[in-house]
């Protein structure tokens, strides 16, 4: 007989204490750390983008002003959503890419279509106003007005001037005089408090000479219209009206010389250009269409000058990477063989050119190849008379081997990498098949190197066709071409020749034909790497 065990009833459940649930203030424990520090970031990045949208707003720069805007509603809409993660990583790098790479090439691009350069850089508002400016004379028989020097937030200086009605009227070079309203005049009768400016003192305006060459210098217009004249000063306490004894006539779009009577019409090659053929200093910039492109090809003198540049170019560019590599390559056959004592102490004599400044290392060999005090002539050639900063060909030579003396611990580096990188039983298998070292250098050992140098060597050309730094700091693309224009030199290449052509260094700038040289000096590089980098895939077959 079975007894069953006593079975235990189960309790009722405890409705006098129910389970605590967690307070929702228990569970909402807040934004993270790193949510704070993406709002704190974007925060910052929407700032610095609002800025950027005000500056091109006023700059009436409508191209930023709709990229700055695209990519900071980008920004905002992949950053503070959960989806395209993604672009949360890729979002930066294209930004940069689309800022420094594209927009700036765009730009060039640009310019190259324009004749952007000295005397064309502004527009034709500007033109006239500078116009006018130079010939400015002083109205005879005029007022002078007592007047105080004034300066505002940002250190603008203007003038204020007291007028025959004893108004004080104040106006800076950008803003054309205007009634100052509550302004207060003194014993002197000169102006001593205008609302939202300082009065700057008298003792300033005499005892400074920086500032009372801005003083001299600057003008206030009366009016909006540009042929009423400007105030100026000469003592800055008085000011007269000084009127132009040029005229503009908007509408003829003409500037006549009241003086002469001649007469300039705008044209569309952005000058103004009289009956006779004179043309005013002073232009501006316009679309001319390829004539950049056209010049570099069609002007004898200038053609001519950038042929011989360009051939140069060609020849610097390819003795760069050929002299350094066969070099590199040579003393890193020699020292990695393993029966060489002190390999590492001499290897690390052979880096020391990478790791001194290139500038520095060019300015040095200018000194020492200067034919008067060099010790490259005093002590190689037994103090000799020769001019290798004079001779377009020494000058040639020089600079070659100083890049040769820059660049082949690079090569050093990269070669001793791909031959220690060499499968030994490749060469142990040649050399029982009876190679020797010539065969097996010519047939093993630099085809496998050059299957891991290659891109390097592609690259490193694309870098010494834009060595500027070697060139410049050297001998300044010298010595000079006779009758060269823009003072183009023996040893110039083509991206120094961009720098001279630019006006950078002195004298006129036609930034327009150093954008359309620019444009042309990025496709021939181009298309040189890209054809370089399909004729490396065959070496492959060596592995």
């Amino acid at each position: 007989m079975t007894v069953d065990a006593p079975t235990t009833p189960a309790s009722p459940p405890d409705t006098a204490h129910p389970p605590r649930r967690e307070s929702h203030a228990r569970r909402w424990r807040g934004p993270g750390w790193g949510f704070l520090a993406k709002v704190a970031l974007m925060a910052l990045v929407n700032a610095f983008g609002v800025m950027a949208l005000i500056s091109a707003f006023r700059a009436e720069s409508w191209v930023v002003f709709g990229a700055t805007l695209v990519l900071l509603l980008a920004a905002d809409v992949v950053y503070f959503t959960k989806r395209a993660l993604p672009l949360k990583y890729l979002l930066p790098g294209l930004v940069f890419l689309l800022v420094f790479q594209v927009f700036i090439f765009a730009y060039t691009a640009y310019i190259a279509f324009t004749n952007y350069g000295t005397g064309h850089a502004g527009t034709q508002e500007q033109a006239v106003e500078a116009a006018l400016i130079q010939g400015e004379r002083r109205i005879e028989d005029s007022a002078t007005y007592p007047l105080s020097v004034v300066e505002r937030l940002g250190g603008e200086l203007g003038f204020a001037i007291v007028d025959e009605d004893g108004d004080v009227q104040v106006g800076s070079a950008t803003e054309p005089l205007s009634a100052a309203r509550d302004a207060e005049v003194g014993a002197g009768g000169v102006p001593t408090d205008v609302p939202g400016w300082t009065v700057v003192p008298r003792t300033a305006v005499i005892t400074d000479p920086a500032l009372q060459e801005q003083i001299a210098s600057l003008r206030v217009p009366v009016s909006d219209d540009p042929n009423d004249g400007s105030i100026r000063t000469r003592d800055g306490s008085s000011g007269a009206v000084y009127e132009s004894t040029l005229v503009w006539d908007a509408s003829a779009q003409t500037i006549t010389d009241t003086t002469t009577g001649t007469v300039y019409t705008a044209n569309d090659r952005g000058s103004f250009v009289s009956a006779e053929g004179d043309a005013l200093p002073t232009g501006w910039y316009v679309n001319v269409g390829f004539d950049n492109f056209l010049r570099l090809f069609t002007d004898p003198v200038l053609a001519q000058t950038l042929l011989a540049v360009t051939a140069w170019t060609f020849v610097f560019a390819i003795l760069s990477v050929v002299l350094p590599f066969a070099l590199g390559l040579l003393l890193a056959l020699i020292y990695n063989d393993a029966r060489l004592r002190g390999r590492r102490f001499l290897r690390t004599l052979y880096i020391l050119p990478y790791a001194f400044p290139a500038f520095m290392s060019a300015l040095l060999f200018r000194g020492m190849f200067n034919a008067e005090f060099g010790v490259i002539n005093d002590l190689f050639f037994f103090g000799a008379d020769i001019n290798w900063l004079g001779d377009p060909w020494l000058a040639r030579g020089a600079v070659i081997w100083v890049n040769l003396w820059l660049t082949y611990p690079y090569y050093f580096l990269v070669c001793t990498g791909a031959l220690q990188a060499l499968p030994p039983d490749t060469l142990e298998a040649a050399q029982l098949d009876g190679a020797g070292r010539s065969r097996q250098l010519r047939s093993i050992i630099l085809p496998l190197v050059l299957v891991a140098t290659a891109p390097l060597l592609i690259s490193s050309f694309a870098f010494s066709f834009n060595n500027f730094t070697v060139i410049y700091m050297f001998n300044n693309g010298g010595p000079a071409i006779p009758g060269a224009p823009y003072a183009l030199g023996a040893t110039d290449i083509l991206i120094s020749a961009i720098y001279d052509i630019s006006g950078v260094s002195g004298g006129a700038a036609d930034y327009g034909l150093a954008s359309a040289l620019s444009i042309l000096v990025f496709a021939v590089v181009g298309a040189i790497s890209a054809v370089a980098f399909r004729q490396t895939r065959k070496l492959e077959e060596f592995q």
